[in-house]
Formats: structure tokens, sequence, C-alpha cells
């Protein structure tokens, strides 16, 4: 195949996050460039999946959280090997060491990407901050561009001392082929868990991880159990099903059994969403949210806290709570529960994914970061056969 330009991306890791998604969607739909994936960590979820789509994925095995001078030497040796047109980097850890590898290996066209909004001492780990804190202070030297994927991200990084003349937002897009209205596959799901079709049904998908805060979703769980209205409860992710010790104690001290589903991590999320009432978010930070868009891009109506741009993503078709308060969460379901037997649930579903589909689409997303690979780069000369 003929390629306009060759694109290298590192990227920290390749396990079931929402860097990692974009990354797929993104890569798999820009049928114009080249691409290549070096992670720092092991192949995870999408490693697989990127080559089965043809795409080279290289893995350099650095332990969590650690650099070995044999993975950085590997990875200024594949740069120099590749010799891409931009180098788009993916969170702070490959930010930094692809930039600074990029950098000693003659590469000036570096495109860094910040995944992340709020830093939270006591729960976004010391070498996280200390590695976003330096990335701040080579902004201006490692990178040609910062690009975040949310205003929020842009907001506390500018603040953080990044260089706002190289900083600049593109919002994550969505495939709205793969996620779609789709009823036949939402009564599937539901007759694979035993629920019935009038059953109130929420769910939230997320790994487990201390900044998801299921547990303030519990305690919602538990204010409605309490009012006699709790709905059924789906929690799908990496992490979320019966090995969880911990979670599993909670649900049952909450007295919640009956009422939470742990499904773990799931390939057919959309079929999941399809049948969701409600999709219910209690992360207490997050930059762009991914799943928001994913539900309603199914047409399922979601509630959500404050983090973020959340409330940029549902617009007015969901409501929006503070974070780390269950009542509040409660009520916001309690309410938009009532509402789906009512004339204008309906409409509220059709407006959720039509917003996604005006404001998030995957044609732009593709556009806009092939124009900040390929900006003074002289993008449109003769096609080379690589």
């Amino acid at each position: 195949m003929l390629f306009t330009v060759k694109i290298l991306h590192i990227i920290t890791c390749l396990g079931d996050g929402g860097a990692e998604a974009v990354l797929y969607r993104l890569i798999t739909n820009d049928d114009r460039s080249q691409h290549s994936v070096i992670s720092l960590m092991d192949a995870g979820k999408y490693g697989p999946l990127l080559a089965e789509k043809g795409i080279a994925v290289h893995t350099l095995n650095m332990p969590r959280s650690r650099v070995t001078v044999s993975g950085f030497l590997r990875l200024m040796k594949l740069i120099r090997r590749i010799r891409p047109d931009a180098v788009q980097t993916w969170m702070y850890h490959a930010n930094l060491l692809g930039g600074i590898a990029g950098r000693l290996t003659g590469q000036r066209n570096i495109i860094w990407g910040i995944h992340h909004s709020d830093l939270v001492p006591g729960e976004s780990s010391r070498m996280t901050i200390l590695v976003a804190q330096l990335g701040a202070w080579l902004s201006s030297w490692a990178a040609k561009k910062v690009i975040c994927c949310a205003s929020r991200s842009f907001e506390v990084h500018a603040r953080l001392g990044y260089d706002v003349q190289r900083m600049q937002v593109i919002e994550n897009g969505y495939d709205l082929s793969v996620f779609q209205p789709d009823p036949a596959a939402g009564r599937r799901i539901r007759q694979e868990l035993g629920l019935g079709a009038d059953q109130a049904v929420i769910g939230f998908v997320a790994r487990y991880d201390p900044l998801k805060d299921h547990e303030t979703l519990l305690g919602a769980l538990a204010h409605l159990k309490r009012r006699s209205s709790c709905p059924v409860c789906l929690l799908i992710g990496t992490g979320l099903d019966a090995n969880n010790v911990i979670l599993n104690r909670k649900i049952a001290e909450m007295g919640l059994t009956e009422y939470v589903h742990l499904l773990g991590r799931r390939s057919d999320v959309p079929a999941l969403m399809n049948a969701l009432d409600l999709h219910v978010m209690s992360s207490y930070s997050e930059a762009f949210p991914n799943v928001l868009a994913e539900a309603m891009a199914c047409g399922t109506p979601c509630v959500s806290t404050n983090v973020g741009d959340a409330a940029v993503i549902l617009g007015s078709t969901g409501r929006i709570v503070p974070p780390q308060e269950p009542e509040a969460l409660a009520e916001a379901i309690d309410k938009m529960l009532a509402e789906r037997t009512g004339p204008n649930w309906n409409d509220r579903r059709v407006a959720a994914r039509k917003h996604v589909a005006e404001h998030f689409s995957l044609d732009s997303m593709v556009k806009r970061y092939r124009a900040a690979w390929l900006e003074n780069s002289e993008p449109e000369m003769p096609h080379r056969d690589f």
C-alpha cells in the first residue's frame, strides 16, 4: 500500500484503558498513514488487536513505573530504524521517554499526548506526579506540540507549567457504526443475565481503580435500596469479578449482593451498553471519559460525576453531580430512571446519540491528528512506497 507518511506511536502500555482505546480507534481508521506502535511495557489488550490489523507492535517490557537502560536503548534503536515522519506519544511516561529518545535520535516532529486531568495526591502515584512535572519542565524542548484530550486537561497542565503555545485540544472521537442502538443485542444480554425486559438496569464500564470510585456508586445503591428503588447494577471491566475479594466483601456488607452483577472484562461492550437503561459514572478524576460518549452513542443516557470534560460530553442529555457524594448520585439515578416510562425518554435517548455524532465524530478526530502530525512537514509530497 502507498502511504503519505510514517507515524510512530509510543505509549506507556497497551492495556484496557481509555488512551489505549483512542490510539486503537485512531490508527485503525487512518488509512493514509503507515502506523507503528511501541509499548514501553507489554502488548496488553490492544497489542494483539493492532497486530491483527497489520500494524507493527513493538514491546519493551519495562516494569511499571521503572525505566531500564536496555529498554531505553532499544527505544532509541527502534526510532532510528523506523525513521518516522512524526512521533506521537501517549501519556506521561511515554511523553517523557519518547520525547527524550526522539530528540536524541534527531527527531523534531514529536507530539505529546496528555490523557489525564487532575493529579490527585494519595491516589495518583508520586512517580506519576513527578513524571508529569518533569514533562512540564521539558515540554518546550522535547515536544513540538502537546495534544490534550480535554479542555480540563489543557487547563490543569497549563497551570502545571506546560508550554501553552504548544498545546491544543483534540477531543476523542467515536465509531458510531460500532457504538449504536441495538435493542436485540440489549435483549440478549438481559436474557443471559436473567433480567426482565422492564427491569431497571444501570451499569458502569470501567476497570477497578480507586479513581473510578466504585464505592460511591455502591453508596448510592445503598441509599436507593433504603428507598426500595434500587436498580440492578452491572459493573463491567478489569478487576470487577468474583476474584475481587475486597469489592465482593463491600457489596455483601452493604446488602447489595442481589443487585450488583460483577461481569469482569468483556469484549461485547456495545451490547452491554444497549442492555442498560442508564450508564452511571462515579469517578472522581477523569480527563475525557470515553464510556460516557460510548454509552450515549448507543442511545443510553448517562449520569456522571462532574469530572474532566464529563459535562461537555453529556451536554443537556444527562445529569451531572458532584464527585464523592453518594446521596446526590442516588438522587440523580432515581430521577432519571423515573423518566424511562415517560413520553420523553426516547427523545432523550435520540438526543444523546445525536450529541456524540455532532461533537465527537471519529472522522473529525482523525483529521485533526493528521493535521497535527503533518503541519510544516511537507505532507503532500509524492507518495512513497515503504
